[in-house]
């Protein structure tokens, strides 16, 4: 079930869930990331079709190069929609492979801050899942065409309908420029219709230089 987390963008503050995760990478296979070459084209949500993707293109390189890491994102537990976000992912992953593409392109890693919205929430027991789907469909492709959105990924909600979704923007500026078309819009109005209980963190991921260490913490600004 979708989460419509992206129609909701502009969340309140809230505090992280628990103190900032600072790691270091770790060797771990993963598959390539899902790049279309001959249109520079990435698929970086469960949506695949041509409104949906992102255009590498329209990103310096490190955002490109974060960009075609998430490709491999994934959780690595069953209660992730309740567990500590920085435990739920495959983190160490994703930034072995923003090195190795870094090193792929000679490109020197410098330190880059990036703007992280993760959302929980609680369904109602009666939702309308067709208009749920359509108005997260919709809204990650305003979001996509308005920019700097990274990476867009939603779980299956659980038993008790608990779910987590989360995106990774370029900017917080980014973020606000996507939450502000009419879909954005008609996904906030009907957050009473569809969920029990909402709810977001916002952080900050800040990758170091040459990509030996990253923190998550809480949005400061």
């Amino acid at each position: 079930m979708v989460s419509a987390a992206v129609g909701l963008v502009e969340p309140q503050l809230l505090p992280l869930e628990k103190a900032p995760t600072v790691g270091i990478y770790e060797s771990e296979p993963e598959p390539a990331p899902a790049l279309t070459p001959e249109n520079n084209l990435l698929i970086t949500s469960p949506y695949t079709t041509p409104d949906h993707l992102l255009d590498l293109s329209t990103l310096d390189t490190a955002n490109r190069l974060l960009a075609r890491a998430l490709a491999i994102l994934t959780p690595i537990r069953d209660d992730y929609a309740t567990a500590p976000y920085t435990e739920s992912f495959n983190w160490p992953a994703v930034f072995e492979k923003v090195h190795e593409l870094s090193t792929a392109e000679d490109h020197r890693w410098t330190r880059q801050r990036f703007y992280v919205v993760a959302f929980r929430s609680i369904l109602l027991a009666d939702v309308d899942g067709d208009r749920l789907s359509l108005l997260d469909e919709r809204s990650h492709a305003e979001a996509v065409a308005s920019g700097g959105l990274l990476k867009y990924w939603f779980g299956s909600k659980n038993a008790k309908r608990e779910n987590l979704a989360t995106c990774v923007w370029r900017s917080r500026e980014d973020a606000r420029a996507g939450g502000t078309g009419p879909w954005h819009a008609k996904a906030r109005g009907a957050a009473k219709d569809m969920y029990e209980r909402i709810e977001f963190t916002t952080m900050e991921l800040v990758i170091g230089e040459e990509v030996g260490d990253w923190v998550f913490s809480a949005w400061k600004d």
